[in-house]
């Protein structure tokens, strides 16, 4: 007998999100496997940290500087995943109801901004990027050039703006 709080006790098994995926240019599993590759260094940094403090009561200078960028990196590369899977926030009762046309338009719009939103992102951060490489920044936990970091913002941005992009396209392709 299940559980009342078990998803499927009702019959309706968990939706498969991945097999609801579109069919995109560029794989949707690149967003995927890059979650899974930080969130691995996010947990055996912080493990290692965590071991390292309790035999010697001391940490790793670096790991709070290098996890933040991770976190920072994650944060985005999940935003990417967001926008070519058409599953960022928004206020579903405007954007799911109405005619179909009106829902694409939604939709479209959407996408839009989300593509201008990025790419502006994107232009302004590599001002950022240039600035740290011609002051010579470095970073305040480990003294490494900040460009190191700073760099992945605008890459990140226009990944996003791409998918974006790719959204409103597939989006005013549907009939």
């Amino acid at each position: 007998m299940s559980s009342p709080l078990d998803p499927t006790a009702l019959g309706d098994p968990l939706p498969d999100l991945a097999a609801q995926d579109e069919i995109t240019v560029v794989p949707l599993k690149i967003e995927d496997w890059l979650t899974v590759i930080v969130m691995a260094l996010l947990a055996l940094i912080t493990f290692a940290n965590v071991l390292v403090r309790y035999f010697t009561s001391q940490s790793f200078a670096w790991t709070e500087e290098f996890s933040v960028f991770l976190m920072i990196v994650l944060a985005l590369v999940a935003g990417s995943a967001s926008v070519a899977r058409n599953r960022q926030i928004r206020i579903e009762y405007f954007a799911d109801s109405g005619s179909p046309a009106r829902q694409r338009a939604l939709a479209r719009f959407g996408a839009l901004m989300v593509f201008l939103l990025f790419a502006l992102i994107a232009v302004l951060s590599m001002r950022l990027v240039y600035d740290d490489i011609r002051f010579g920044e470095t970073s305040p936990g480990i003294g490494v050039p900040q460009w190191w970091y700073t760099i992945w913002l605008p890459v990140l941005s226009v990944a996003i703006a791409g998918r974006a992009l790719g959204l409103f396209v597939r989006r005013g392709r549907r009939a």
